[in-house]
């Protein structure tokens, strides 16, 4: 049986196949007492277990994101938990930390950003209608556009195991080093070309991207488990992106086109 990556992957170019890749600082410190929640080994726990902290350290910043999430739709209590406990502001630039909570994206660097937390969690939402576990987690989940690691840190406390693929060397490096603290056993970062997907992890449960195409890949569809959901950004015939679910069953593939959304464009090879 072929072994699947651990914490972070790259994909070898060669041969696809995933090889171990060890921290560069493999005694890298937790942050200090007080400035992170509470985790299990796989993730965050509940939010009433968080410390106070101060600034952005303090849960009370990330409640109220919550509740304005909650209050323009977001219902999964799963995933409020989840957005709650992830602190947001460890993904992002120094310069834009006092911005993190705020519902906007961000630049991370190499013409990237960090999408708005609103569509982050619509679009995990979206994901989360599809086939769960009996532990009300969705199951193996593969993330197209790794970026800063924000929305994979995110996955990783609503599904049971992520994989991130991301195709630009600096932003993979960046997610590894943002995620390394955080200990998250179930989220696995791959360097490599996105739109191939990451055939050795299929099938998965749901397929969440961070860039739109004119199309979605047909690699994706291939990867995606029947009663599996994909979502993603798509360029429609008028030029502009709408945000589309594809349902796959044994029969068919149902799509169904929502609001409009903006993204960086999907692009293969890597950089």
């Amino acid at each position: 049986m072929t072994r699947r990556p651990g914490f972070p992957a790259r994909i070898d170019l060669g041969s696809g196949t995933p090889v171990a890749r060890p921290p560069a600082n493999s005694s890298a410190t937790a942050p200090a007492a007080g400035a992170s929640p509470a985790r299990t080994r796989t993730g965050f726990v509940s939010e009433n277990t968080l410390p106070g902290g101060i600034g952005l350290d303090s849960g009370a910043v990330r409640h109220r994101m919550v509740m304005k999430l909650a209050a323009q739709g977001i219902t999964d209590p799963r995933l409020l938990a989840a957005l709650g406990a992830v602190e947001r502001h460890r993904f992002v630039d120094t310069a834009l930390v006092n911005q993190a909570y705020e519902d906007t994206s961000l630049p991370i660097g190499l013409g990237q950003t960090i999408s708005k937390p609103n569509v982050v969690a619509r679009m995990i939402e979206l994901l989360l209608g599809g086939q769960r576990e009996p532990s009300g987690r969705l199951g193996r989940v593969l993330e197209i556009g790794t970026g800063c690691g924000y929305q994979a840190a995110v996955l990783g406390q609503v599904c049971g195991e992520v994989y991130s693929i991301e195709r630009l060397r600096g932003l993979h490096d960046k997610a590894r080093d943002n995620l390394r603290p955080f200990r998250l056993a179930n989220v696995h970062l791959l360097f490599g070309d996105g739109m191939k997907g990451f055939a050795k992890g299929a099938p998965y449960a749901g397929i969440i991207a961070a860039a739109g195409g004119e199309a979605v890949p047909q690699a994706w569809i291939d990867q995606l488990a029947i009663g599996g959901r994909l979502v993603a950004p798509t360029r429609m015939q008028d030029g502009r992106q709408a945000l589309v679910v594809l349902e796959k069953t044994a029969r068919e593939l149902k799509q169904t086109v929502l609001e409009a959304v903006h993204f960086v464009p999907l692009k293969s090879g890597i950089a």
